[in-house]
């Protein structure tokens, strides 16, 4: 029983995660707007160390920020429309290691907790549940987060600066060689607290948004019930996760000089950084791609995990 909760959230995961992987990419492009545009030594980390090249100002004019749409129909024009898929096989194994063990952790303690008289299980217990359970999947599949991220950045950078991964298993073993295995997890604490707050209000509020709508008697246990439930899960997951993603984005994104500081010290270094540089709201960067991407993405997870559950209820 176990282990069949785990095949069908890792195929609902996949499925969803390859479905939604563009509005993925843009979103992480967002997110990482204006990051090196500002003054050197405060506001543009960086280049903190670094000569300074006589002529050349300390502020450098932001380039205006331009929205999802708008960034999409550059990404394709520049790159091609190939480019939109970058970093889709780094998203499938996260979605295999990350997803496929938070969704069957979650279904085990859901089990485990439901009252069986009356076959319900407190809200504090499914938050409880989610949190424990993203926090042990985001730590085993940090390794394909970081490849991801690096991956669907790649673009952004100049010719000369560009990693270049080929695969994500290119991407993690190259990582490993040049800048140790501990650099596989690079914001592993913040791919943590991300996935325990993502886990506990998306699936959490899925399950609870489902009962209401059923036992108030909205909507029959259906297709209808189940898309108005992942959707709104999906708002909530949004706008509770985005200010630690746009941080963890960019930790795990910085590029380590040898022999040089990094440009983050930490995560609360990097929060401090990106608001004393762009403003609190930049902690919101990408929230349109991001619940453009979350609503679609735990839309099909959920709609896909249900057929699946009822094509394996025999097994």
């Amino acid at each position: 029983m176990g282990v069949k909760g785990f095949v069908e959230g890792g195929i609902a995961s996949i499925i969803a995660g390859c479905s939604t992987h563009p509005l993925d990419l843009i979103k992480v492009r967002m997110q990482l707007q204006g990051e090196s545009n500002a003054v050197v030594e405060t506001l543009r980390p960086a280049l903190v160390g670094a000569a300074r090249v006589p002529g050349v100002p300390d502020v450098v004019a932001r380039p205006p920020r331009i929205g999802p749409i708008s960034l999409g129909v550059r990404i394709v024009q520049e790159e091609g429309v190939r480019a939109l898929y970058t970093g889709v096989s780094a998203t499938m194994l996260r979605q295999t290691l990350y997803s496929t063990t938070r969704m069957g952790l979650y279904d085990i303690l859901k089990q485990k907790w439901t009252d069986p008289n009356t076959n319900t299980m407190p809200l504090t217990r499914k938050i409880t549940a989610g949190l424990i359970a993203g926090g042990i999947g985001a730590a085993v599949g940090n390794p394909a987060d970081v490849a991801m991220v690096r991956m669907q950045a790649d673009g952004r950078l100049p010719l000369a600066q560009r990693r270049n991964y080929t695969s994500v298993i290119d991407a993690i073993s190259r990582m490993a060689k040049q800048e140790g295995v501990k650099s596989l997890w690079t914001g592993s604490s913040l791919t943590v607290n991300r996935a325990m707050v993502v886990t506990a209000s998306q699936l959490a509020s899925y399950d609870q948004i489902k009962e209401a709508i059923i036992e108030k008697g909205v909507m029959k246990d259906g297709l209808g019930t189940h898309v108005t439930s992942s959707f709104a899960a999906g708002f909530i997951a949004s706008v509770a996760s985005n200010p630690i993603d746009v941080i963890k984005t960019r930790v795990m994104n910085m590029k380590v000089e040898p022999g040089q500081a990094p440009p983050y010290s930490g995560a609360l270094d990097c929060a401090m950084k990106t608001v004393r540089a762009e403003g609190p709201m930049a902690l919101y960067k990408g929230f349109i791609p991001t619940i453009s991407r979350q609503g679609p993405f735990t839309v099909v997870l959920f709609v896909t995990l249900e057929q699946v559950r009822k094509l394996l209820k025999d097994f």
